[in-house]
């Protein structure tokens, strides 16, 4: 009888050590490869430039085609190590910082005020709204085909 006790509590304790690592799957730091850098799953959708901000983006841009900004040019264009490196809620990294150029005045008045020491900048061909400060990304707007 001691015997069929102790088989059963061993059995229950292997079942509930290897049922706690079934849970704990995909908790573990670099899991996912990326670690979500990008947003792609567990995106909380709070996004800066909301969709009417973004149709007034898409309205300058065609009316400026021809003539764009630095920053916005096709030659402007991340490569694609950089490009990764671009994303919301990170910081900005060196590569990066140094290719802010400002926004231009006229689409400026058509984006939503950023808040105090926050500013709409171009890198590469992106809208961007960056923290001065800390260099954190808030929001991105990517000019893709539209």
């Amino acid at each position: 009888m001691k015997a069929r006790k102790w088989i059963l509590a061993s059995g229950l304790g292997i079942l509930m050590l290897t049922g706690s690592s079934a849970f704990a799957q995909g908790n573990g730091k670099g899991h996912g490869k990326g670690n979500n850098k990008h947003g792609d799953a567990d995106d909380q959708g709070t996004y800066y430039y909301e969709h009417h901000d973004q149709e007034a983006i898409w309205g300058w841009y065609d009316q400026n085609q021809k003539h764009l900004p630095p920053g916005l040019a096709k030659k402007d264009k991340l490569p694609p190590g950089l490009e990764k490196q671009l994303v919301r809620r990170g910081t900005l990294p060196p590569g990066l910082q140094k290719r802010i150029q400002p926004c231009p005045e006229a689409l400026e008045r058509q984006l939503p005020p950023p808040p105090p020491d926050y500013a709409n900048v171009l890198i590469g061909g992106h809208i961007v709204l960056l923290n001065r400060q800390t260099n954190i990304v808030v929001d991105i707007f990517h000019f893709e085909v539209h």
